[in-house]
C-alpha cells in the first residue's frame, strides 16, 4: 500500500494537459503506454480506490514508477502513443495483428523504363505508384504478366536491364520491346505502360486498355501474323475474365474512382472484432479482420479501437487511401482525423447517410467473423486462456517459446528456439544454438540443460516454455530453472503410444494423440479437448522442427557445395555466402546460365559472376555475356 500511496501522490502532481504516460516495472521496463486528454485525472485513476478491471488491477500491482510526456493536443497524443508502443512493445498494450499479406502492383517511376512489379510488403516512397491491395486468389500476378507481354514492357531486374548489351529471348518472342538496348523511345514506352496500368484504374480506363489490345490483335491479323493475334486474343480473354470477376464485387453505393477504407467493429460477449473493407476505384478488393479479448481492455473500448486504426496506418507497409470512413460519430473521430494526416493525406469521415450501407456491411462482417471463429473454436485467446487455467497462472500467457534439440549425422548438436506471441510466430526472435559436442554422443537431456541454461542469460524471458518431449525432458528443464532460481511455467508436448500384444509379437501403435505434459499433474492433458490450444502448441512444435531442419540443410549445403566453390578463383567469402544461400542446382545445370543470369540469380557482382561462369566452362576460351 505504501508504494501505491507514493504513486498516487506523484500522479496527483501531474498537469491537467494532454499527453502520454509510460508505466514501468521494478526493472525499468515499460509495461504499458497510454494517452490522456488530462494526464492528472487519467493516471490518478490507476492508483486511487476507483473500480478497475482484473487486468488493470494486475498491471497496477507490477508498476514501480511511471513517466509522462506532454503534447500540444489529443491528436498529437494519438501519434506519440503509437510511436511509444512501437518502441517499447509493452506487455499490457493490445497489439494489432493481421495474418494476411495482400499483394500489390507497384510501378517505380524512379527507374528508367519502369516495369509492373508484384509486391507483398510495399514500402512507401517518392516516385512509387501502388495499386491494390488485391485479395488472395485474384491471380493478379498472372494479369501483370499478361499486360507486360501484351505491351512489351520490361520484365527484368534493374541490374540486368543496365548491363544488357543485346536483346534477351523475350524480344525474339515479341514479349518485350527491348528498351534496354534503345529499341524503344522513352515517350512511346511511357504511353504503353500508362495504358497497361489504366487496367487497374477503374472500369472506364480498363475498357480503354482492352480496346487497345483489340487494335493490336486486328493489326496482327491484317499482317497475317495469326499466331501473335491468337496470343493477344487469349490475353484479352484472361483480362476480361478478371474484370468480370472483380465487378461482381462492385460497391453499388459508391459512384467514385476514389480509394476508400471503411472501418467498423463488433462488441461481442467476450471478444471485440474490428473489420476493414478496402474499396479501390469502386470495387471491394478485400477485407481485414482483427480481434482482442474484452477482459484485457485498460482503456475505454472506443479509444482502444481508434488507437488500433492509428496503429494500422502508421505501418509503412500499409498504403494510405484517399478517404477513411469510420463507424463513429464525427465528434469521436475529430482527434483521430488530425492524427491520421501524419501518415498521408486522407479525408476522414464518420457515420453519414451516404456511406452508412458500407458501414453496416463492414459491421456485419465483424459480427460474423467473431461468430464463425467462436463457433469453430478457432480463437487464439480461447487457447491461451485454457493454458492459463491448466498452469494456474494469474494472467493469460502472451509469449511462448518452444525448443527442439537435434544432432546432424551424429555430430554438431544444435537447438532451435521459436517464439510465438499471442499465438502467432514472431520470426524476428527465432534463435539457433550450436551446442557442445559430447563424448557420449546423443544426450538429449544434457543438450536440453545446456540450451535452457544459455537462454536464461539472454534477454527478456517468455511466459511459458514449451519443450518437445515427455516427462523426463520437462523434469530436466524444471530442474535447471530451480537451480537458477527462476520461476517460469514449463510444459511438454508428446504423442501417446500404446503397446498392443498379439499371439506372436508386440506392435507399438502410434495413436497420434497429442498430450500436454504439465509438471505436478499425474495425467497429461489431451490437447484435442481444446482445439484452439491444440493448434497453438502443435504449430509451435512443428515450427521448431522446421526451423531446426532449415539449419541442417544449410549446414549440409555448405559442407557439400563449398568444396567446388572454394576452387573458383576470384570468389570472396561474401560472394560465396550469397551463392550458397541461393544454390539449389548442380554444376551441370548452372552451365546453361549466362553471366547475367548468374548475376541476377545469385545477386552477385559482374566479376564474381564471370569468375563462376569461367569455372563452370573451364574448357571454353571466351566468357559469354
Amino acid at each position: 500500500m505504501k508504494k501505491l500511496d507514493e504513486l498516487l501522490d506523484k500522479a496527483q502532481s501531474l498537469p491537467q494537459e494532454a499527453g502520454c504516460y509510460l508505466m514501468k516495472d521494478k526493472n525499468g521496463r515499460v509495461i504499458y503506454v497510454g494517452k490522456a486528454k488530462r494526464l492528472r485525472s487519467r493516471v490518478t485513476s490507476y492508483f486511487n480506490q476507483s473500480a478497475k478491471g482484473l487486468k488493470t488491477e494486475y498491471m497496477v500491482n507490477h508498476i514501480d514508477t511511471f513517466d509522462f510526456m506532454i503534447t500540444r493536443s489529443d491528436a498529437e497524443s494519438f501519434v506519440l502513443e503509437n510511436n511509444l508502443i512501437k518502441e517499447h512493445s509493452p506487455k499490457y498494450n493490445i497489439r494489432l495483428r493481421d495474418d494476411k499479406s495482400y499483394p500489390y502492383l507497384q510501378v517505380n517511376w524512379n527507374e528508367p523504363f519502369p516495369r509492373l512489379e508484384y509486391v507483398r510488403r510495399p514500402k512507401k516512397g517518392k516516385g512509387k505508384e501502388l495499386f491494390g491491395p488485391y485479395p488472395p486468389g485474384s491471380n493478379i500476378s498472372m494479369i501483370m504478366r499478361v499486360l507486360s507481354k501484351s505491351f512489351g514492357l520490361r520484365d527484368c531486374s534493374l541490374s540486368e536491364f543496365k548491363s544488357r548489351k543485346t536483346p534477351c529471348l523475350l524480344y525474339q518472342m515479341k514479349q518485350c520491346s527491348a528498351p534496354c538496348v534503345g529499341y524503344r523511345t522513352a515517350a512511346d514506352y511511357e504511353n504503353d505502360i500508362q495504358t497497361a496500368i489504366g487496367f487497374f484504374q477503374g472500369p472506364i480506363k480498363a475498357k480503354r486498355t482492352i480496346n487497345k489490345l483489340e487494335e493490336k490483335m486486328m493489326a496482327y491479323a491484317e499482317s497475317e501474323e495469326f499466331e501473335m493475334a491468337g496470343v493477344i486474343r487469349d490475353h484479352i480473354q484472361l483480362l476480361q475474365d478478371f474484370l468480370d470477376k472483380s465487378y461482381d464485387q462492385k460497391v453499388e453505393s459508391i459512384q467514385s474512382e476514389k480509394n476508400i477504407d471503411v472501418w467498423s467493429y463488433w462488441n461481442g460477449d467476450e471478444e471485440v472484432d474490428i473489420s476493414l473493407y478496402m474499396i479501390r476505384s469502386g470495387l471491394l478488393l478485400g477485407q481485414k479482420n482483427f480481434h482482442f479479448v474484452k477482459g484485457e481492455l485498460i482503456e475505454e473500448l472506443v479509444d482502444e479501437v481508434l488507437q488500433k486504426i492509428v496503429q494500422y496506418y502508421s505501418d509503412p507497409e500499409e498504403m494510405s487511401p484517399d478517404m477513411v470512413v469510420m463507424d463513429f460519430e464525427e465528434e469521436e473521430i475529430k482527434d483521430v482525423s488530425s492524427a491520421l494526416q501524419t501518415f498521408g493525406e486522407m479525408k476522414v469521415l464518420g457515420i453519414s447517410k451516404k456511406y452508412f450501407p458500407l458501414i453496416a456491411m463492414c459491421r456485419k462482417h465483424a459480427e460474423e467473423s467473431q461468430r464463425v471463429r467462436i463457433a469453430n473454436a478457432d480463437s487464439v485467446y480461447m487457447g491461451l486462456h485454457k493454458l492459463r487455467e491448466l498452469l494456474n497462472m494469474k494472467e493469460r500467457p502472451r509469449i511462448l517459446e518452444c525448443y527442439d534439440v537435434a544432432i546432424w549425422q551424429g555430430q554438431s548438436p544444435t537447438a532451435s528456439q521459436v517464439v510465438f506471441e499471442e499465438g502467432k510466430p514472431n520470426k524476428k526472435k527465432y534463435r539457433y544454438y550450436h551446442l557442445e559436442t559430447r563424448p557420449e554422443g546423443n544426450n538429449d537431456f544434457a543438450m536440453m540443460r545446456e540450451v535452457i541454461t544459455r537462454r536464461m542469460d539472454n534477454g527478456d524471458l517468455p511466459d511459458v516454455l514449451v519443450i518437445d518431449g515427455g516427462v523426463a525432458q520437462v523434469n530436466t528443464v524444471t530442474a535447471v530453472l530451480r537451480e537458477l532460481q527462476i520461476e517460469m511455467c514449463v510444459v511438454g508436448i508428446a504423442k501417446s503410444r500404446e503397446l498392443t500384444r498379439g499371439d506372436f509379437k508386440s506392435v507399438e501403435i502410434d495413436r497420434s494423440e497429442e498430450r500436454l505434459i504439465i509438471p505436478g499433474r499425474t495425467n497429461p492433458y489431451i490437447l484435442s479437448k481444446c482445439p484452439p490450444l491444440f493448434k497453438i502448441i502443435v504449430s509451435m512444435r512443428d515450427e521448431a522442427h522446421r526451423f531446426s531442419r532449415k539449419l541442417h540443410h544449410k549446414a549440409e549445403s555448405k559442407r557439400v557445395l563449398s568444396t567446388w566453390l572454394d576452387e573458383v578463383k576470384g570468389l570472396g567469402d561474401e560472394a560465396k555466402k550469397k551463392i550458397l544461400a541461393q544454390l539449389s542446382m548442380s554444376q551441370e545445370e548452372l552451365k546453361a546460365y549466362t553471366v547475367n543470369d548468374l548475376m541476377n540469380y545469385f545477386g552477385i557482382k559482374t566479376p564474381h559472376a564471370k569468375a563462376l561462369w569461367t569455372h563452370l566452362h573451364e574448357d571454353d576460351v571466351e566468357v559469354e555475356d
